[in-house]
């Protein structure tokens, strides 16, 4: 399985008594798929899947797939801070009908390569479903450089592809070069690079809020037509700038809001973005609406 385009990383909508807003994350997907996107991530970082109850990520799995029906890819993710949990999560997914899992270090403990080795290979078999990698260091307090990926994919036989979070665009490269993965830009603010570099598909927060324009980015990046990147670029940066921050999810889901998507509040321990982040939103909004040249 291959995982190739623009692939968002789905908010999950509460309505005002924080309960999950079904009818709300539906839309939100019919219209991402209306815009062309090839994929979905459900039960990530951005669908605050810390604070989903194993029903509720089942639910969350169960309408992505329902709207996906079987015409684009649902990867769901699964990481937890124990094999046990993951595989747990991973035995909803696979019920629900996600096509992948998408698994960071183990959470809370600093794993060496054995210790991850171990972990990925005890989740990826039971499993039973593809894995992509997930590495971001902010997230997992973990880094696994491209030899580390290099021997999960030797030794995992589940692993097909790594979603890079590292924010440093020569791992690209370093992973092509040292695996036969797929690989994924996981940072919103180094997507041109990172397709420039040879990723193949961009799992992004920021095709929540633009899924047009973030197509329309990869598909000027296939055609290398990189004056009309860079113009389409310049216009998601500020807003993509705020992916790798602790306030994504309120900053994306404001950005729901403000654009025409079912966005709404977020749960505990996040709270509701202040005067100054609000104005840091607006304009990066503003920057989105801007009219590409011509």
């Amino acid at each position: 399985m291959r995982f190739p385009g623009i692939i968002p990383a789905v908010t999950t909508p509460f309505d005002a008594s924080l309960e999950i807003d079904r009818d709300g994350l539906e839309r939100n997907l019919a219209a991402l798929l209306e815009a062309g996107v090839h994929g979905f991530v459900a039960t990530g970082t951005m669908g605050e899947a810390g604070s989903l109850s194993p029903a509720e990520r089942r639910t969350v799995i169960d309408a992505t797939v329902h709207a996906a029906a079987g015409n684009v890819p649902v990867i769901a993710g699964v990481s937890s801070g124990t094999p046990d949990v993951s595989i747990a999560y991973a035995a909803d997914a696979a019920a629900a009908g996600a096509d992948a899992i998408m698994l960071l270090p183990p959470l809370g403990y600093r794993a060496d390569e054995r210790e991850l080795v171990a972990f990925f290979r005890t989740v990826g078999a039971a499993a039973g479903l593809p894995v992509i990698v997930y590495n971001n260091p902010e997230a997992s307090g973990v880094d696994m450089p491209a030899a580390v990926i290099a021997r999960l994919a030797a030794e995992v036989e589940q692993v097909v592809a790594v979603k890079e979070c590292s924010g440093d665009a020569r791992r690209i490269p370093a992973l092509l070069n040292a695996t036969d993965l797929e690989v994924l830009v996981g940072g919103d603010d180094w997507a041109l690079e990172g397709f420039c570099a040879g990723a193949t598909g961009w799992i992004t927060g920021v095709a929540d809020c633009a899924p047009a324009e973030c197509v329309e980015l990869y598909e000027a990046c296939r055609s290398a037509d990189l004056e009309r990147a860079r113009a389409l670029y310049a216009r998601l940066l500020p807003l993509a700038r705020l992916d790798m921050t602790p306030k994504l999810v309120q900053f994306f889901k404001g950005a729901q809001d403000a654009l025409g998507f079912v966005g709404g509040p977020v749960r505990a321990p996040r709270l509701e973005l202040d005067a100054d982040d609000r104005a840091i939103l607006d304009a990066a909004v503003a920057a989105l609406r801007a009219p590409v040249p011509v």
